[in-house]
């Protein structure tokens, strides 16, 4: 059976879209997801399901209209796609606040110069659903900007973080 790592859009972010994390781990029993695990309050989630990456989303979103009132985006990676960025991290020497992954819901163009606003020292190159972005100033103090469609961005030390949890599930 596979392992999702699912990650939600504008959650808990600003305050905007609360969500207790024992509310998304319920709504993930509830669907009948097994070994569901949620790590820290930015909306993610670490399951095992039959369905396939699609239909887990569906499910997803679904249930958070439900109980958000309003449309909430999830992006679905399986373990492998996760440890895949952990081993593909442009950046591996910098530390793991400062490096990024933007997660998107469609591949992102080769030239990305087109798609960016705000760029001052910050360095990004695409991947196979995602963005890497290097912050060498941080990410709360960056400008940088992308219109790429569906996304939300997480650290390395997170990416990390869930990779490890979903090798374990």
């Amino acid at each position: 059976m596979p392992t999702y790592v699912a990650l939600l859009r504008a959650v808990n972010v600003g305050g905007t879209g609360k969500l207790p994390m024992s509310e998304l781990k319920l709504m993930g029993e509830e669907a009948g997801f097994e070994r569901v695990r949620t790590y820290i309050a930015s909306g993610n989630v670490v399951f095992r399901s039959g369905d396939d990456a699609d239909r887990v989303r569906s499910i997803l979103e679904k249930r958070l209209e439900g109980y958000a009132g309003a449309k909430v985006d999830v992006l679905v990676r399986t373990a492998r796609e996760m440890a895949d960025l952990v081993d593909a991290n442009p950046c591996p020497d910098e530390p793991g606040n400062r490096v990024a992954v933007m997660f998107l819901d469609r591949k992102p163009p080769v030239d990305l110069s087109g798609s960016v606003k705000g760029v001052a020292d910050e360095r990004f190159q695409g991947a196979a659903m995602e963005v890497f972005i290097h912050f060498p100033d941080g990410l709360g103090q960056s400008k940088l900007s992308f219109d790429l469609g569906i996304a939300t961005t997480r650290n390395m030390n997170t990416v990390r973080k869930l990779a490890e949890m979903a090798a374990d599930a």
